[in-house]
């Protein structure tokens, strides 16, 4: 269907009122999902999500509308198949389809779905299991991005043990201590990359079946599965793959029966030898409210952590971006970038497409003065000012600590290890010299450069304890609303 056809169903086709309603809940649902991410979820609402408009209905196809050819590129990219579901959630059985497209361009791409009530004799739950069909030969539902491949994750310090567990495991499967592989780490720092990874390089031997899904995904299945009495067929569609992975599992978390359900699949994989894939933003280790025999399955394989990026690598993530797309930006603009987009890759990767679309449609180059005019909203959320009293204070929460206690004499580990890490944060986190921030606390610079020390060399030494203190500073920066 062209653009001079589409202007015409514009203009003639009424949307029905159910229809309108069910897209305000897909976005307000999508919204919140994003939001969990902090301020960089925030920003890829409203940059990307925000923007689309319901335009049409016809012969069962909803059409949904952006600015630019790019847009609709990017929202297919990223979110086609999370839109796609959210639909199929509302259960309307006058859409069959899902279809992106610009004004002053083509369709992009058609996302269809058979309604439920052409299907003979299945409960409409069941159906909406079993009919997702996405063009581009994408697997039903739980389709894998080509765009994630190990050749083009971009490897530093900070992901690189988690690199060589997936290529391991894409590699040789099942391998002893491999299985499961659980990948964990902050929004944004690559999991769902190697995790794809991992389903691309394995699916390239056609005798293997892969299945890759979110634990909102394996929630909503099993639930729609109880519902039509057909929780074997579900099990048994799992526990025949070779390869199952399973996108932020701590979605599980409070989940009994589903969490039960995983832990049977989880078992039966295993004793099968099929390899487990798994992400979570926390290790196994520190979920508590994971169930006893869950967390101990998760943590009976490798546990492999990715940390928060560093300059190094995101500047490396930058370059690689330019020179995929074709695009020249200057090493100013991009180290700018490199050093004020700093919570994760996935809000780096939005600030650049964003300077991209910008060079595209006005045709000319970006300079250091653009990008921070055209960034200037996400930049503003990066300006927050963090003090060291805020500081004393989420790290006191964090360890059980009074504030009276950063700045009393107790030198019991209890108390000094919080101490210690809340000065690292100081230093890490503001621009005050060693002895303002000894002064915080009471104490000399000697002091402040002895707990940075001590601190820097236990998260070298200690995956968890590290995780707990990057988690904190991600807390931090990301201001109070999300603490």
């Amino acid at each position: 269907m062209g653009v001079d056809e589409l202007s015409l169903i514009d203009g003639k086709v009424s949307i029905p009122e159910a229809v309108l309603h069910a897209w305000e809940r897909v976005k307000l649902r999508l919204q919140k999902q994003m939001e969990k991410g902090g301020a960089a979820g925030k920003v890829q609402f409203y940059s990307w999500i925000h923007p689309i408009s319901l335009s049409a209905l016809k012969d069962g196809e909803v059409f949904l509308s952006l600015p630019t050819p790019f847009m609709c590129a990017y929202v297919r990219d990223h979110f086609g198949d999370l839109l796609h579901a959210l639909w199929l959630e509302e259960g309307l059985g006058s859409v069959s389809g899902v279809e992106f497209y610009s004004p002053s361009s083509e369709k992009v791409n058609v996302l269809e779905v058979t309604s439920p009530e052409h299907l003979d004799e299945k409960p409409k739950e069941a159906a909406a299991i079993s009919s997702v069909k996405i063009e581009e030969k994408r697997s039903p539902v739980n389709s894998l991005n080509p765009h994630y491949s190990f050749e083009n994750f971009i490897v530093d310090k900070p992901n690189e043990v988690a690199h060589v567990c997936a290529k391991r495991v894409a590699e040789h499967p099942n391998s002893q201590g491999f299985n499961p592989l659980v990948l964990h780490g902050g929004v944004g720092l690559g999991k769902t990359h190697l995790m794809q990874a991992i389903g691309n390089e394995v699916s390239k031997d056609k005798t293997k079946t892969v299945e890759y899904m979110t634990a909102d995904t394996f929630m909503y299945r099993y639930t729609n599965s109880l519902r039509a009495q057909r929780q074997n067929d579900f099990k048994e569609e799992l526990i025949s793959v070779d390869l199952l992975m399973i996108d932020d599992v701590q979605f599980l978390i409070g989940k009994t029966r589903t969490q039960e359900e995983f832990f049977n699949i989880f078992n039966e994989l295993k004793s099968a030898g099929k390899q487990i894939v798994l992400t979570t933003d926390r290790s196994p280790h520190n979920q508590a409210d994971f169930d006893d025999r869950v967390r101990s399955r998760l943590a009976s394989g490798m546990i492999a952590a990715l940390y928060d990026t560093t300059f190094e690598l995101r500047l490396s993530i930058l370059q690689a971006k330019a020179e995929d797309a074709n695009v020249v930006f200057s090493e100013k603009v991009l180290e700018f970038l490199a050093h004020k987009i700093t919570t994760n890759v996935r809000e780096l990767e939005g600030a650049f497409n964003r300077l991209m679309a910008h060079a595209t449609l006005m045709d000319r180059p970006i300079t250091l003065e653009a990008a921070q005019d055209i960034l200037k909203d996400m930049l503003r959320l990066h300006e927050r000012v963090i003090g060291i009293d805020e500081i004393k204070r989420l790290v006191g929460d964090e360890w059980n600590v009074r504030l009276a206690q950063m700045n009393g004499k107790q030198r019991s580990k209890k108390i000094a290890r919080p101490r210690q890490v809340a000065m690292y944060l100081s230093k890490v986190l503001t621009r005050h010299s060693l002895p303002e921030i000894g002064k915080k606390f009471e104490r000399d610079h000697t002091t402040v450069m002895h707990a940075i020390r001590r601190v820097e060399q236990e998260m070298a030494e200690d995956p968890d304890f590290a995780e707990k203190v990057e988690q904190v500073q991600r807390m931090l920066k990301t201001g109070p609303s999300d603490i």
